[in-house]
């Protein structure tokens, strides 16, 4: 019973990891996906505004 004992925790982590996988790429897309696009592009945009002051003032 000491082989099971050892591998009961790597079997059920997993499986926990294979549930997790599956259910990001379920996520993925769908009617939500335009709008995190556009949540990923404003950020972005925000970073790059942000970003462009100081590098202009170094050149």
């Amino acid at each position: 019973m000491d082989y099971v004992s050892a591998l009961l925790p790597p079997v059920v982590m997993a499986a926990f990891f294979i549930g997790l996988v599956v259910t990001i790429v379920k996520s993925q897309g769908g009617p939500n996906k335009a709008k995190e696009d556009a949540a990923v592009d404003a950020a972005l945009a925000r970073a790059e505004a942000a970003r462009q002051p100081g590098g202009s003032t170094a050149s």
